[in-house]
């Protein structure tokens, strides 16, 4: 199964260019998405199958743990090579499963020095601003993104949970080269932001990418068409993602090597016309 992922195609980043299917670093961490894993040598394990199998697009953030899922990718990848490893500032922790926008130019320069000096790196591939912080003026986020980007600190910036007027306001003040939105086979509420980055040019990193819902029931069209092509509802969901768009960077999570395994062979999941079109029909 070594490199299955190079199936999936590529996207350029910056000045790297990564395959389209990615690993998200959010589950390697404890229960609520805090603290260290119950299995620390399994996330270990996790992050360097990812690599074995092609996977060279990491997404993560400083509220992961925090801290952990950003320390736990040095332990396992540094020096990371060809691996692009993004990371996200902008929400702050105050316990499991409870998330704050926090936005201040301050805060959010001072979440990139310790993003840096926690990856081991000189330049960050990839800095997401994970909310836009209503309490603080949207212009000076963008701008201190601005401000990092210009110092090299950063070598390119994404968005999180962005309308597509906040993407455009974004683009007067700071170059954007993805966005992070909710969005699977069964929730497309970002469909505009979708479009809007396939005409810009700009990476959409779908969260969330495998959710199914009612689609996955017994019997309903997810399940037959896992059947019918001897795959799983997941894979199905992942294949149809990169299906949607050149554009579309699916990032699936796990704690697992099988279930990380079952997703990377997603990239080599063909689906028909007559098959997309039936998802498509279904979804709706």
């Amino acid at each position: 199964m070594a490199k299955m992922v190079e199936s999936s195609g590529t996207f350029t980043i910056g000045a790297k260019t990564v395959h389209r299917l990615g690993f998200g670093a959010m589950q390697i961490t404890g229960p609520g998405v805090w603290g260290p894993p119950s299995d620390p040598a399994g996330a270990v394990a996790v992050l360097r199958r990812a690599v074995e199998l092609g996977v060279d697009f990491i997404d993560t953030a400083d509220s992961y743990g925090p801290t952990i899922s950003e320390e736990l990718i040095a332990e396992a990848l540094h020096p990371y090579g060809e691996v692009v490893v993004a990371t996200k500032a902008g929400l702050t922790r105050t316990g499991p499963g409870l998330w704050h926008p926090v936005g201040r130019p301050e805060y959010l320069r001072q979440q990139c020095e310790l993003s840096l000096r926690r990856l081991g790196v000189e330049a960050i591939d990839l800095f997401q601003l994970h909310r836009i912080d209503p309490m603080v003026p949207a212009e000076e986020q963008f701008g201190l993104l601005a401000e990092l980007l210009a110092e090299g600190k950063v070598a390119a910036v994404g968005l999180s949970e962005v309308s597509v007027e906040q993407i455009e306001a974004a683009q007067q003040i700071v170059p954007i080269t993805t966005i992070q939105n909710l969005y699977n086979l069964a929730n497309r509420q970002s469909e505009a932001q979708l479009e809007f980055c396939e005409a810009e040019g700009i990476g959409f990193i779908p969260w969330f990418p495998i959710a199914t819902g009612a689609l996955a029931a017994p019997g309903g069209p997810l399940e037959e068409i896992a059947a019918e092509i001897g795959a799983t509802a997941a894979q199905v969901a992942l294949a149809w993602l990169l299906r949607r768009s050149p554009v579309m960077l699916p990032i699936p999570g796990t704690k697992s090597v099988t279930h990380l395994e079952e997703n990377c062979a997603a990239s080599l999941v063909e689906l028909t016309d007559a098959q997309g079109a039936a998802l498509e029909d279904a979804a709706r």
